[in-house]
């Protein structure tokens, strides 16, 4: 016996029931997530130099050409030369590792598509960050700026899509007041403050934090200084530092900020 397709009955028509699309499966949907750690590892290696440095485009040791339309092995998983075999960028696997935890976040969280896709851009900005200012203990513009214009614009379209413009406005305050504070202890500081990559980098990561709401910009800023001031105080245990030395801070803003924004709104 032939099998015919489900059908239901609209007014005077009968129509075939339409029945709904079941979304990837998750290795599929991991691996998109995962294609465009590539170009991230790239711009580790690209940003990571002194300030005042053009970008790097070779490996430091053979000289032979990193980018996208060179060897990929340099900026695949193994992060290793093809020349000479030298490691190059973020550790093998961690970025991978950053990106997917970022993913399973967007995944299982209930947020709405434009929301998530702001969250997604800070964090493939934020993501490189990370390893380019414990590298060179600096935070880049080139990354920094785009961050906080993309954040906001897609945080902008959301009010309007969503309704939401109370809370853009907040995200707009908690950005520039997190910015502003962070850049003044710099100003009176010195090098005993925060640097002012720090500040550019609380445009992005608190704008998305004060999306949530304010308890979000508290609870991040806590994990933030905590996770800091702990990791700093086992190193001086460990006799690894001494007090006058400086660590950087960017790493532990985009820890605070994920650690957030992986929990319900607040």
């Amino acid at each position: 016996m032939a099998m015919t397709e489900p059908r239901s009955t609209v007014g005077d028509r009968t129509e075939p029931v339409r029945r709904p699309t079941s979304p990837p499966p998750w290795p599929v949907r991991a691996l998109a997530v995962l294609a465009g750690t590539p170009l991230l590892r790239w711009l580790v290696v690209a940003q990571s130099v002194p300030p005042g440095s053009p970008p790097r485009r070779d490996c430091a040791t053979c000289r032979i050409p990193i980018g996208l339309t060179g060897p990929l092995r340099a900026i695949s998983p193994i992060a290793r030369c093809a020349g000479c075999g030298s490691r190059v960028g973020a550790p093998p696997g961690t970025l991978e590792l950053a990106v997917l935890a970022v993913g399973v976040v967007l995944l299982l969280g209930d947020r709405p598509i434009v929301e998530s896709a702001a969250i997604a851009w800070w964090a493939a900005c934020a993501v490189p960050l990370v390893y380019i200012d414990i590298a060179v203990h600096r935070l880049p513009d080139r990354l920094t700026y785009p961050a906080a214009a993309g954040t906001w614009a897609s945080l902008g379209i959301a009010a309007v899509v969503d309704g939401h413009g109370g809370s853009w406005i907040r995200a707009v305050c908690g950005g520039l007041g997190l910015a502003l504070l962070f850049a003044a202890s710099t100003l009176l500081l010195g090098r005993r403050g925060f640097g002012l990559g720090d500040a550019k980098l609380t445009l992005s990561g608190g704008a998305l934090l004060a999306w949530s709401g304010w308890g979000s910009v508290v609870f991040g800023l806590m994990v933030a200084f905590g996770s800091s001031a702990a990791y700093a105080l086992l190193l001086l245990m460990a006799r690894r530092i001494r007090w006058t030395d400086h660590l950087p801070f960017g790493p532990f803003l985009v820890l605070g900020t994920g650690v957030a924004l992986a929990l319900p709104p607040s």
